[in-house]
């Protein structure tokens, strides 16, 4: 796919998209840009995919933009290529699978917009995150729109200000990512994730994780309206149906989904 900078690979249903230009540190270029979002794309109808895992051969997770497409082009080609990676940080969060970034590395720039992204990260406790535009002179404005929804808003700003790297146990803290655990058990962690979030009903998360981030956007009498509904709705699903009769009968759930 796209070259073989991105790699597809699926077991049961867990999807691996992997980031695999190692020598350009996984830089999100516009064709890796395409292809992420063609490869989200792809998915979001395909029922034997459960969970996407977004993963990076090599030492760095992602450094960001392709810093030779941010020089020399013209404001419609700037523009293109910044409408391009919000399309698809969109197809993330917008996406009814869940998405998880397995974080072996540095992840700068875009790239930690794209862990800040996804809707869980684990993390190598060797990888270090940063939004360093500042020093370039180009203010990492796109990134931090994912930063500081997940990070808090004074470190998100001393990030954006500074450039200056933050630690996997410092991004736990500050709630960039979920965990960091050690280089050799990170895979065998994000798996693990990915497994237990695929035996839930693929309904129930669907329709848990579009009301999660639209009560986000909400205050809170709209939200509570909103997820009165969306409960109501669940209760009346098949999933909801027999996963509350098999607990009752104490069996395992036979979802339809």
């Amino acid at each position: 796919m796209t070259d073989q900078i991105l790699l597809r690979n699926q077991v049961d249903g867990i999807l691996y998209l992997t980031l695999n230009n190692p020598d350009k540190r996984n830089s999100l270029s516009g064709h890796l840009l395409e292809g992420l979002k063609d490869g989200l794309d792809d998915i979001q109808d395909d029922s034997s995919v459960r969970v996407v895992v977004i993963r990076s051969e090599g030492p760095a997770f992602s450094s960001g933009h392709d810093l030779n497409e941010l020089i020399n082009r013209d404001t419609e080609s700037y523009a293109s290529l910044f409408a391009t990676c919000t399309s698809v940080m969109e197809s993330i969060r917008l996406s009814p699978k869940p998405v998880i970034a397995e974080v072996q590395g540095l992840a700068t720039a875009a790239g930690c917009q794209l862990v800040a992204t996804c809707d869980l990260a684990i993390a190598s406790e060797t990888a270090l995150f940063a939004t360093p535009g500042v020093q370039i002179g180009l203010f990492c404005t796109t990134p931090g729109v994912a930063v500081s929804r997940a990070v808090r808003t004074k470190k998100a700003m001393e990030m954006l200000l500074t450039g200056a790297p933050i630690t996997a146990d410092e991004a736990v803290e500050y709630g960039l990512i979920n965990r960091a655990v050690p280089a050799d058990k990170l895979k065998g962690e994000v798996e693990a994730l990915a497994r237990t979030i695929s035996n839930a009903s693929s309904y129930t998360v669907a329709l848990g994780k579009s009301a999660f981030y639209r009560q986000r956007e909400m205050d809170i009498p709209a939200a509570y309206e909103m997820a009165e509904k969306v409960m109501v709705e669940n209760l009346l699903s098949a999933d909801a149906h027999e996963g509350i009769t098999a607990f009752l009968e104490k069996r395992a759930p036979l979802w339809t989904t």
